[in-house]
């Protein structure tokens, strides 16, 4: 039995925003734009945040693994929505793991998930248990600015613990340095960068070097042996640059998926070794570094049990899933970058009961519902009678995930005059295959493709946000099955 990662997922949005349309909606004040404006960005839906794209890079990784034995939950993100309220315990309860579970919020550098990832490794070696890592964001940035162009939105999870690892960590090594190539004050939105010269000549290239040649020193492992080097970064060709300083194969350097996907903050570095780890063959070694306030380093070794574990959608799978999006206006929405007038169908008290969300959080969160012991009926949501038509048994049901099931369209509707931040509004009645049926909001559909019997599958998503309060709502809604799993 060894330590390390036994198996991986990601969740990249479907949207991908296509940068010539925000290169030339703001042409007009800064036509230097235009030369950044090629490729496309993964553009996060209304709906999404950094923890429901968690769990579903999380549901990836866990695929058909047995849940029971993940001991911790750690998020990395430095766009969590609560600032006081554990963001990972809303992702343990969508997962529905069990209540006796560690959680832990890691944030405040673009290297939290490095960093976490070390940390996990380390308390899975003092005996821990299993550890699930979740790295995700979705950073703001202002309109016509190039983070708008340089940043995506996006996840990746991976499941650390003992048994066969897929890939090992040989050594991981740490520097600190209080670099600040940008930051984001409690009370701003945006980040603010320094000079890209400045950040590339004294921050990548004399802070990053010496931190990977100390790790392979500490592994013993040759330059010229790493087969992978997956390292973010903005700036033109900086992975390039930092491998030829540390003598690393041009050949090994990583896709930083700039062109296709964006970098997406503290979990790019998890997005970009899942990508690797996708391809990788056993024996390979695989440098990962996290760049940040300092730089972690982990080097990894790629083990013979990467060819027995099943596909993931992964990193290449949520690429290829993937709607052109043209409308800047909508980019702006979405990220509530303009004063839009959403009508007087928007303006409802939205307040949520703690006591009724804390009573009913697994069914809400987990999507638990019931199914009888007497007839096997199942039904959301579960209540003292069984619904079963020749049972109507009293107290005879049992909890019951429905998160994990598949089912079909029996009816819908696309409504334009009930709000929705992308209308129309497209809801109905789900048949889920195994029993059970339920008034669901549709997500991921496109207008006009939406049809009685298409299967679907269930994403957990935002319901709706309470400005008043700045409080979040979550729920599971229903998204196209075979578009989700492509």
């Amino acid at each position: 039995m060894s330590i390390g990662i036994l198996a991986y997922g990601a969740h990249v949005p479907r949207l991908r925003l296509q940068r010539r349309a925000a290169a030339e909606a703001n042409a007009w004040f800064n036509p230097g734009l235009k030369a950044q404006g090629k490729g496309e960005r993964s553009m996060a839906g209304w709906d999404e945040d950094p923890i429901t794209m968690a769990v579903e890079a999380a549901r990836d990784c866990l695929a058909d693994l047995p849940r029971e034995a993940i001991q911790a939950v750690h998020l990395a993100s430095t766009t969590l929505p609560f600032a006081d309220r554990s963001n990972s315990a809303v992702v343990a309860t969508a997962l529905n793991l069990p209540q006796a579970i560690r959680t832990l919020d890691l944030s405040g550098s673009r290297r939290a998930a490095t960093s976490g990832l070390i940390a996990a490794v380390q308390a899975v070696a003092g005996g821990a248990g299993q550890t699930l890592l979740a790295a995700a964001d979705k950073r703001k940035a202002k309109a016509g600015s190039p983070q708008e162009m340089h940043y995506g939105d996006g996840a990746a999870a991976l499941l650390i613990g003992e048994g066969q690892p897929i890939a090992r960590l040989i050594v991981a090594h740490t520097e600190t340095v209080d670099f600040v190539d940008q930051f984001r004050a409690f009370d701003r939105a945006f980040d603010y960068g320094w000079e890209e010269r400045w950040i590339r000549e004294e921050g990548y290239l004399k802070i990053v070097p010496p931190a990977v040649k100390a790790a392979l020193g500490k592994a013993g492992v040759a330059a010229d042996g790493v087969s992978h080097f997956c390292m973010p970064g903005t700036l033109p060709r900086i992975a390039a640059l930092v491998a030829q300083k540390c003598g690393l194969p041009e050949a090994a350097v990583r896709d930083n998926l700039a062109g296709v996907c964006g970098d997406t903050g503290a979990a790019h570095a998890i997005v970009m070794l899942v990508h690797a780890l996708e391809r990788a063959k056993a024996g390979e070694r695989i440098v990962v570094a996290g760049f940040g306030q300092g730089c972690d380093v982990l080097v990894l070794e790629v083990t013979e049990a990467i060819a027995t574990l099943p596909p993931r959608r992964g990193v290449t799978g949520s690429l290829a899933r993937r709607r052109e999006e043209t409308s800047y206006a909508k980019f702006l929405a979405f990220n509530d970058l303009i004063p839009l007038d959403r009508g007087m169908r928007a303006e409802l008290d939205k307040a949520t009961a703690m006591t009724a969300l804390y009573r009913n959080n697994e069914m809400v969160h987990g999507l638990v519902g019931g199914r009888c012991t007497e007839c096997g009926t199942l039904q959301f949501p579960k209540s003292k009678i069984c619904v079963g038509p020749n049972c109507h048994k009293f107290h005879t049901q049992v909890d019951h995930p429905f998160a994990e099931m598949v089912g079909n369209v029996m009816s819908y509707t696309a409504d334009m005059l009930t709000y929705s931040p992308e209308p129309p509004q497209h809801f109905g009645m789900v048949q889920f295959r195994d029993g059970g049926r339920m008034m669901m909001d549709f997500t991921d559909v496109d207008v006009g493709k939406v049809e009685v019997g298409m299967p679907m599958r269930m994403v957990f998503r935002i319901k709706d946000q309470d400005q008043q309060r700045g409080f979040t709502r979550y729920f599971w809604k229903a998204a196209p099955a075979g578009a989700a799993q492509s």
